[in-house]
């Protein structure tokens, strides 16, 4: 019995003779055929959990270049997409943010830092610095698009040119008249100064206008909100007239292609010689198409190339390309609604002014002279509102000239410059 435990015992040379041996040492012989095996399951279960280790070590750090275009996500996390993207497959969106995860981590097996992946880019729009150009969009327009079917098939057609009256209810049948005066390339934008929009409705241009709806502002004021250069950027022209022009005599393609023809920036109609006239410069000539210089009273113009003898038109009935609407949009002060001393300030906006500010005199239009505007005002101390109203205007003038010269005068200082001696109409 002896030898035989002696031999029983150097079957287990390299084993401690700790609680576990002993434990097994207790058991019974006919069990102890099945300690003999126990080591090597233990050793086995060791080099499983080490080359597990291993190759999950090695699927980690090749998982940039696993295909997870595939992924499947829980369905609370597809359901709350879904809901705040409604029409869009939660999977798809979930699918496309991480295969940009991976592709933006490129093509190393070494993670990569988000800090090289921040885009700045400062010739983008201010406050879009952080964004990659091509998803800039920093023009946009009054184009209508519908609620349905594919954003590219929403505009078969686009208008070449934008016309905007400032009206009242009051002036809506000489505005339907006007509108009649331009073709379907011409979208049309009224801003309505007295709050009644639905009326316009019995026009069926109207329902397809854009309609702006203010109570007791200028168009000027509308003008400085709402036409801002980049939202009118689609358009080649810009017309920006009063609500009581006359226009039996015009007609908006032919005024386009004289506008074209003669390179014109900043133009108007003609204006009839025998109603609302002004200027001898807006005056209408029967003997040509366009004019851009003409003869004042004495002494109102200190050289014949500036206004109101030259690059000069009235601000009842403006028309703008394009680049000079951006340049006068910025000339135009936030609180000057009514724009007076602006037609004096145009040609700042174009260069030569004197041929590139003109009338269009076989197109022309009469100005009516209908103060409906002016009863927009407040009457005090016994004066009727409008009186109140062309008071502000003649004060606005003023303002205006001061300001521009004093901006001059400050620039020319700062570039060390003699600034010009400038006289202006009051």
């Amino acid at each position: 019995m002896r030898r035989s435990r002696r031999s029983q015992v150097s079957l287990f040379p390299t084993f401690p003779a700790g609680p576990l041996f002993q434990a097994m040492a207790k058991l019974p012989v006919l069990a102890r055929s099945s300690i003999r095996s126990k080591p090597n399951e233990n050793m086995r279960l060791v080099v499983v959990t080490i080359v597990g280790a291993v190759f999950g070590f090695l699927i980690g750090i090749s998982f940039p270049t696993v295909n997870i275009t595939k992924l499947h996500f829980p369905s609370s996390i597809v359901s709350y997409i879904e809901d705040k993207n409604s029409g869009i497959s939660a999977q798809a969106i979930l699918n496309h943010a991480w295969t940009a995860a991976r592709n933006a981590r490129g093509n190393g097996s070494q993670p990569i830092s988000l800090d090289n992946f921040k885009v700045y880019v400062p010739t983008n729009p201010r406050g879009a610095e952080s964004l990659a150009p091509g998803i800039v969009v920093p023009e946009s327009d009054f184009h209508q698009h519908r609620l349905w079917g594919n954003p590219d098939e929403d505009l078969p057609f686009k208008p070449k040119y934008l016309v905007t009256f400032t009206v009242g209810i009051s002036q809506k049948d000489n505005i339907n008249r006007a509108v009649k005066k331009f073709s379907k390339d011409f979208a049309i934008l009224l801003f309505h100064y007295d709050g009644r929009v639905t009326e316009w409705d019995e026009f069926e241009w109207s329902k397809r206008a854009i309609h702006v709806s203010v109570r007791k502002q200028a168009k000027w004021w509308y003008a400085k909100r709402f036409l801002h250069p980049d939202i009118v950027a689609a358009y080649e022209y810009v017309f920006i007239w009063d609500e009581d022009l006359g226009v039996d005599h015009f007609n908006g393609e032919e005024y386009i292609k004289l506008v074209k023809k003669y390179r014109l920036e900043i133009s108007q109609p003609g204006l009839e010689p025998d109603r609302g006239l002004t200027w001898q410069m807006t005056k209408r000539r029967g003997d040509r198409q366009v004019h851009m210089v003409t003869e004042e009273r004495e002494g109102w113009c200190s050289d014949p190339h500036v206004p109101p003898c030259a690059g000069f038109v009235e601000i009842m009935a403006p028309v703008f390309s394009r680049d000079a609407w951006r340049c006068v949009w910025h000339m135009i002060q936030n609180d000057l609604v009514h724009g007076w001393g602006l037609d004096f300030a145009l040609r700042k906006c174009v260069e030569p002014a004197h041929e590139k500010i003109g009338v269009v005199d076989s197109q022309w239009i009469v100005h009516q002279v209908i103060p409906s505007l002016g009863n927009q005002g407040q009457s005090e101390n016994g004066r009727a509102p409008w009186e109140g109203v062309r008071e502000r205007c003649r004060k606005e003038w003023g303002l205006f000239q001061t300001r521009m010269a004093e901006a001059e005068k400050a620039y020319y200082e700062m570039m060390g410059i003699t600034p010009p001696n400038v006289t202006f109409v009051s």
